[in-house]
């Protein structure tokens, strides 16, 4: 555990990052998804929509790298494409 104030204020602040980054993660599966089963359903485009969003904000935010959010858009597109 940390033994100067600095350092338990910095593992506070990675646990509080910590549970942020985790939630925010786990709401950009579910939106891709979300994405994937309106794909196998042909029921629409407003969910893969979203799912192209929130993984181009996971960027910006630091959550994913650029190329791998590059990559699952791709694919999800491609996938969407080939359903309609």
């Amino acid at each position: 555990m940390a033994n100067h104030p600095s350092a338990l204020k910095r593992h506070l602040q990675s646990l509080k990052r910590n549970a942020r980054n985790r939630s925010a993660r786990a709401a950009l599966a579910t939106q891709v998804k979300k994405a994937r089963n309106e794909i196998a359903h042909k029921t629409g485009t407003v969910e893969v929509k979203s799912a192209v969003s929130m993984l181009a904000s996971a960027v910006s935010k630091g959550l994913l790298h650029k190329k791998t959010a590059s990559r699952r858009i791709s694919r999800l597109m491609l996938q969407a494409n080939k359903a309609a």
